[in-house]
């Protein structure tokens, strides 16, 4: 056998036994042992992934090492320094030593932080907490939305408005539907129609089509019957409806199928 070849696996053996031998050290350390260790090498590089063993979801480091040991009934992937997970029926958020930031209290979530808020749900009703699990807001809402562009959708008595990051509700419940906000726009449905308010609440494109996708690179993809075409911000169309699927546009350019293949549209404003 080449010398190189037996270099190689003599090598590979090597890396597979300190492996093992670490796992199992690591494994055997303390809570506050493994957050020194941890801390030492600096954990935002080291955990990566939730994983399931069995019945339990853990989190893994990129070696694949068991850093956080599986224990929750489900796991989401870190963002911003915290997961969100779940014991026993009720969510919480977890920090990357593996310690309950925000125990788990909540009957469901929309798995992460925006601008510093979260939806959660509690006793049926949805509302936004920050980083501490405290609710910023007193009034809670059948449903609600992530903030866009300053402003979430809330719904109310089964219609749908917008509140402010002060909880005030800007825009009041009125649509069967609406939208983040996009440049400033929204789509909403009304009776059945879609149009387009700004920040106001004002309508800006009467409701007049059977679908609506938000603004991008000033123009919106609506649909009319079983074609879609795209418009400006005025409601003008710029490409007729013509196509059964589209896209939105990017950098001056949406992908739109054309005879059984795909090609590009150029914006036209």
């Amino acid at each position: 056998m080449p010398w190189f070849v037996i270099i190689c696996v003599g090598i590979i053996f090597l890396i597979v036994l300190c492996n093992v031998f670490y796992q199992k050290s690591f494994k055997n350390k303390s809570p506050s042992q493994k957050k020194e260790s941890l801390s030492s090498v600096g954990n935002e590089s080291i955990i990566s992934f939730p994983v399931k063993q069995g019945n339990r979801w853990g989190f893994i480091d990129r070696t694949g090492i068991f850093v956080i040991d599986p224990q929750f009934d489900g796991a989401s992937e870190f963002i911003d320094g915290l997961a969100c997970v779940e014991s026993r029926g009720k969510y919480g958020f977890i920090d990357k030593t593996g310690h309950y930031v925000i125990k788990p209290q909540f009957e469901d979530l929309r798995g992460r932080f925006d601008d510093g808020l979260a939806q959660v749900q509690s006793r049926g009703k949805w509302g936004f907490i920050d980083r501490t699990g405290k609710f910023v807001f007193k009034t809670l809402f059948e449903d609600a939305r992530p903030f866009t562009d300053g402003l979430a959708q809330i719904q109310s008595r089964g219609k749908w408005g917008f509140i402010d990051k002060s909880g005030r509700i800007v825009i009041k419940p009125q649509f069967d539907d609406a939208r983040p906000f996009s440049d400033g726009i929204s789509s909403v449905i009304i009776e059945e129609k879609c149009g387009y308010i700004d920040k106001s609440g004002k309508f800006v494109i009467e409701p007049q089509f059977d679908n609506a996708r938000p603004f991008s690179d000033g123009l919106a993809a609506v649909q009319l019957e079983d074609k879609w075409g795209y418009i400006d911000r005025t409601g003008k169309f710029v490409i007729e409806p013509q196509y059964y699927e589209v896209n939105d546009f990017s950098d001056g350019l949406a992908a739109v199928p054309l005879e059984g293949k795909w090609g590009y549209e150029v914006g036209r404003q």
